[in-house]
């Protein structure tokens, strides 16, 4: 009779614990979903809305900044650019250079460039159209879950610690070559930068109209002599590429001994340079500003010194021509 009770005493014992554990535990959705309540308060953003694609929940919260151009959906597996900040909800990890945090890949891919499933989601059932902009709230379940992102400490800004939300900005490019004449022009204004002179390079045609492509934009800081550099010219050149932000890239070319590479106008692999060079004389020094189109576009340089849909600004001394 003793075992019996003492057998009945710790079911019931155990019994109580499931249930108080049960009313106090949260779930991840649950656990996310409250963080995401707090950040909203705390912040004081409105105009947030919980995603409820189908009918359910995935516990995404967003708000559409422009909705894009409902003539251009997305789906899979669509080729898509975007541009994007981000920041963890414990504000240990922030990446707002939108300079840097650029991405050009297959829907369904886009999570091979170290972007969260979450956003891929958010993308295909709520942004849904090119040119649209969104502010989103991603659930720690939906992004890098209880491992986290990235190495070193977290306090470092170069990582994000386990089941953290993050607080996304995303801009879905429409016309690239639109987005990258804003940003020159952007760039140019915010440094204060005068005497750069557009010129538009190519041609896209549609219907019977021929539509300016893409632009690049110079300025001659010093005067060369001799004959007028064309698109047969073969040309000697040092130069220093920046990225917009600033950042030094390890595309160089700035010999020691005053020697020069020579590129060659007519077959040039990056037209927004060569097209710069056709308004130059040898002995000239120039600055180019190029959109990533007629840069290094979609493929990123070989050491990542220059990511995707990069616009570039190329220092250049004009040693020769031939």
């Amino acid at each position: 009779m003793k075992q019996i009770l003492y057998t009945l005493l710790l079911f019931c014992v155990v019994g109580l614990c499931s249930c108080k554990k049960n009313k106090q535990d949260l779930d991840i959705k649950q656990f996310d979903d409250q963080q995401i309540q707090n950040y909203i308060s705390s912040h004081g953003l409105t105009g947030m809305q919980r995603d409820l694609t189908s009918g359910d929940t995935t516990g995404i919260y967003y708000q559409i900044l422009s909705p894009g151009d409902h003539n251009k959906p997305v789906s899979y597996p669509d080729s898509v650019s975007l541009v994007f900040t981000v920041s963890s909800f414990d504000g240990k990890f922030v990446t707002t250079d939108t300079i840097a945090n650029h991405v050009n890949n297959f829907l369904g891919h886009i999570t091979q460039n170290n972007i969260p499933y979450g956003v891929e989601l958010a993308i295909v059932n709520i942004l849904k159209y090119k040119g649209g902009r969104m502010h989103l709230l991603l659930p720690s379940h939906l992004a890098y879950g209880s491992t986290g992102f990235g190495s070193g400490s977290v306090s470092g800004n170069n990582r994000i610690a386990g089941n953290q939300c993050l607080d996304y900005y995303i801009n879905l490019i429409d016309d690239q070559g639109v987005y990258d004449n804003q940003v020159i022009k952007s760039y140019i204004s915010a440094n204060n930068l005068s005497g750069f002179v557009p010129v538009s390079v190519g041609k896209d045609t549609l219907g019977s109209n021929d539509q300016p492509k893409n632009y690049i934009y110079y300025k001659i800081t010093q005067q060369g002599v001799g004959a007028p550099i064309t698109s047969s010219s073969s040309v000697s050149i040092q130069y220093t590429v920046y990225l917009l932000n600033g950042n030094l890239t390890s595309d160089q070319y700035n010999a020691v001994d005053g020697s020069g590479v020579t590129v060659n106008i007519n077959d040039s692999t990056l037209p927004g340079l060569a097209a710069g060079l056709t308004h130059t004389l040898p002995g000239s020094k120039i600055s180019i500003l190029v959109p990533s189109k007629l840069a290094y576009g979609s493929g990123a340089f070989s050491d990542g010194t220059i990511p995707v849909n990069s616009c570039l600004r190329y220092d250049i001394n004009v040693i020769s021509a031939e």
